[in-house]
Order: C-alpha cells, then sequence, then structure tokens
C-alpha cells in the first residue's frame, strides 16, 4: 500500500488534504522509471488534479526506501512512501492512499527453477498462501489477493 507520510504529527489529515493546500517546500516519491510505488505516487497525483500544480515540489529519490529517508531527515516535510516503512513508526502523521487512487502495487514470490526440488523451498511458498501468513503480511502494510 501506498501512503502519504510526514514526520510532523498533525500535518498529514486522514484524506491528505495537505497536498491540495500545497503548504510545503517538498514532497518526496520514488523514481517512476524504475519504482512502482514512485507510478503510483504519480497516478494518485493526477488523480488528485494535482500533478500539474506539485510537479515543482517533487522530489524523487532513486527507490522508495530513499524516498522515505528524504522525509525522515527532513530533506522533505512528506512524501509517499510504502505503507509498510512506516506501519509501526511512532509519531508523525500519514494518509493511506486508497487502492484505487492508482494501479495495484503487485509483490510476488515465486519457486525457481533451482529450488524446485528443495522441500523447504516449496514449503516455504506454501506457507505465504497460509491464513497465518496473510495475517502477518497485512499487518506489515501490505495487500493480500
Amino acid at each position: 500500500r501506498l501512503a502519504l507520510y510526514s514526520k510532523t504529527p498533525g500535518l498529514v489529515d486522514a484524506r491528505g488534504a495537505v497536498l491540495k493546500a500545497g503548504k510545503f517546500e517538498n514532497l518526496a516519491i520514488a523514481d517512476p522509471k524504475t519504482a512502482p510505488y514512485g507510478v503510483a505516487a504519480i497516478e494518485t497525483l493526477r488523480k488528485l488534479g494535482l500533478y500539474d500544480a506539485l510537479q515543482p515540489k517533487l522530489v524523487q529519490g532513486t527507490s522508495i526506501t530513499q524516498a522515505y529517508q528524504f522525509v525522515q531527515t527532513g530533506a522533505a516535510e512528506l512524501g509517499f512512501v510504502a505503507l509498510s516503512q512506516v506501519v509501526a513508526e511512532k509519531g508523525g502523521s500519514r494518509w493511506i492512499v486508497p487502492a484505487a487512487d492508482h494501479t495495484p502495487i503487485d509483490q510476488q514470490a515465486v519457486l525457481l527453477k533451482t529450488g524446485a526440488d528443495d522441500p523447504a523451498a516449496k514449503a516455504f511458498l506454501a506457507f505465504l498462501k497460509s491464513p497465518a501468513a496473510k495475517a502477518v503480511i497485512r499487518r506489515y502494510g501490505y495487500e493480500v489477493r
């Protein structure tokens, strides 16, 4: 899941209205050329009709990790980050972007040919599909389909 996050308590409300107000200097995103979270951030801004107005304030990290670091270090007041990066973060403020506002961000597990005969690899893949594993995955900010 994608989240709009700030270290500043109260800056980001439950609907992301801070984006419309535009009273911030920098908005961190991951590079949309290489990072699915960056694509989702741009799609969200376009859906909100804010991309053109906020484009000059965008600072791009090479990855979602760097976009998060920009917010953590104060280089950007807020940023689109992975919910998994801030799900356990104390303080700050966040808006979990509705999944309908962007293309799904797919994360997958696959069994490679080299592990096809490995019982542990097969068991781990089976575990990832279990209700227990899905509960853990959801708890850490990921969507399970």
